[in-house]
């Protein structure tokens, strides 16, 4: 359900979420041979010759919901605006397990996540993995997630990963996407096809909180469906900014 937020801003216009120019170190607990490491963001500073004016905003803070385990991949055929090649879930179909996130360029809780997201598929891909992201959102209301700029912020962040571009929306909506970030991990049984294992968080952490990024809740799911473990049941679902659906 949308819960509607207010913050207050000194302009007319208001500023994006705002992040520390260091977080504190952190450990990813599914990658025992990762190092502490720093996750470094820039400050963006709001300069204005206007007045300061007190400003309420309303934001759509969306949980991902309405999607049993169990239920199939849906097929899909969408391009990657980076390279202009068109991506089919057949394409996945070798790998014993697909990673489908639904994310955007400007949503302040994919940006929370995005370098960790990079790390961990870097990690699992490795492993055998298929990790795809899709980006639904309409450029009519939202043109900085637009196919140009997903193709700046995948050379930018360096996705490992296909970031496709679902212009119709038809793809969410078959997937039963509703947020970003959005996260299905889909298993394979043989020759069954690929059936949802996990539908819930990256961890804890939102960029509004002091909890550390660990990737803990999506990676021990990963773990158990790669190692043929059942994945726990009780999933905690995915928080972020609702789909940007055509007006």
């Amino acid at each position: 359900m949308a819960v509607a937020t207010t913050v207050t801003v000194s302009s007319l216009c208001a500023s994006p979420l705002r992040s520390p120019r260091t977080v504190p170190n952190f450990v990813f607990q599914f990658a025992p041979k990762f190092s502490s490491f720093k996750l470094g963001f820039e400050s963006l500073q709001l300069r204005t010759t206007l007045p300061a004016t007190k400003l309420v905003v309303r934001a759509a803070r969306t949980e991902s919901k309405g999607v049993s385990l169990g239920f199939r991949a849906p097929n899909f055929e969408i391009p990657e605006p980076l390279t202009g090649k068109v991506w089919k879930l057949e394409d996945f179909e070798s790998h014993p397990a697909l990673l489908v996130m639904f994310i955007c360029n400007h949503c302040p809780f994919v940006k929370h996540l995005k370098k960790s997201i990079v790390k961990l598929a870097n990690f699992y891909m490795k492993k055998g993995l298929a990790v795809v992201a899709i980006s639904s959102n309409s450029v009519a209301t939202h043109p900085q997630d637009g196919p140009q700029f997903m193709a700046e912020d995948a050379k930018l962040f360096k996705y490992p990963f296909p970031y496709l571009y679902d212009e119709s929306q038809d793809v969410a909506r078959d997937f039963g996407a509703v947020c970003t970030p959005e996260f299905f991990l889909f298993k394979k049984d043989g020759r069954r096809p690929f059936e949802l294992v996990y539908h819930g968080q990256f961890d804890d952490s939102r960029p509004s909180n002091s909890v550390s990024v660990t990737g803990r809740d999506l990676s021990l799911a990963i773990d158990c469906a790669l190692s043929c473990q059942p994945v726990p049941s009780n999933q905690k679902p995915s928080v972020g900014c609702s789909i940007k659906w055509h007006p």
